[in-house]
């Protein structure tokens, strides 16, 4: 008998375009695994009412890995259903949960704007649940952002645990890296408090902005450029300027890992 999906629907809000900035990510951080694999499978999980974001996934993924498959897992069935005639050659969508039913062990596992629904307290064992699906050379990526796609931040998972945290923005529409907070993943949303390192994490992000004021006559890019690169003097970043410039910032988990309550 197959086992009943676990974990519960999201809203199911989506909208085109929405993962753009997580997806090239994925694709430029994960490309060398996705080609080093003998059956390189992803999953877009919770994907919502529409399936556009998975579609659009395969797209970006086979820029890395041409031999990507994306594999769309939904717990409603009505939205499996809905998402079907949208299927072709490497793409499927699948009735399921956090069990992630498939016969082969992922790549990768994207869970966007999923766990925002749970309390704080559930994640770990979703992480761990998720983690365990991965195949040995596999990444979990788990997070949030706005409806547009305009602010994200996720967390990248291994087979043994959280390992990064990204913050991506579309760097017009930012007037302090603070504003990222609001799209925190579940995990960190409700530590940015004072004594909480993520707190501290976007008080000297906002710091090192305001310092690098001077160079915003060189527009946004080449500001947020300078502000990340002092920030990296007291904080483990561990990305380079060829991804500061698409208005990111990578950090170690380590440095952002809650307080123990």
């Amino acid at each position: 008998m197959r086992q009943r999906p676990i974990g519960t629907a999201t809203r199911g809000t989506t909208n085109p375009n929405r993962l753009r900035r997580m997806d090239r990510w994925i694709a430029d951080a994960h490309g060398p695994a996705l080609r080093r694999a003998g059956t390189p499978v992803a999953v877009d999980l919770g994907y919502g009412a529409a399936p556009w974001t998975a579609v659009e996934l395969l797209g970006r993924l086979r820029t890395a890995e041409p031999r990507t498959a994306v594999a769309g897992i939904e717990i409603d069935p009505d939205r499996v259903a809905a998402a079907k005639p949208y299927e072709r050659e490497g793409l499927t969508f699948v009735h399921g949960g956090f069990e992630v039913p498939l016969a082969v062990r992922p790549l990768l596992i994207r869970a966007a704007n999923v766990l925002r629904q749970y309390d704080e307290d559930r994640v770990a064992e979703v992480w761990a649940r998720l983690c365990s699906r991965l195949d040995a050379d596999g990444l979990l990526v788990e997070g949030t952002c706005d409806e547009i796609g305009r602010r994200h931040v996720w967390v990248a998972l291994g087979p043994e645990g959280p390992r990064t945290v990204t913050f991506a923005t579309r760097l017009g529409s930012l007037e302090r890296p603070s504003d990222l907070a609001e799209r925190l993943p579940k995990a960190l949303i409700h530590r940015n408090v004072p004594g909480e390192p993520v707190h501290a994490f976007l008080r000297d992000f906002d710091r090192a902005w305001a310092a690098a004021s001077p160079y915003a006559s060189l527009g946004a890019r080449q500001r947020w450029i300078a502000a990340v690169r002092a920030l990296a003097a007291d904080w483990p970043v561990t990305d380079g300027v060829r991804r500061w410039r698409q208005g990111e910032i990578t950090v170690a988990w380590d440095a952002l890992r809650p307080n123990s309550r």
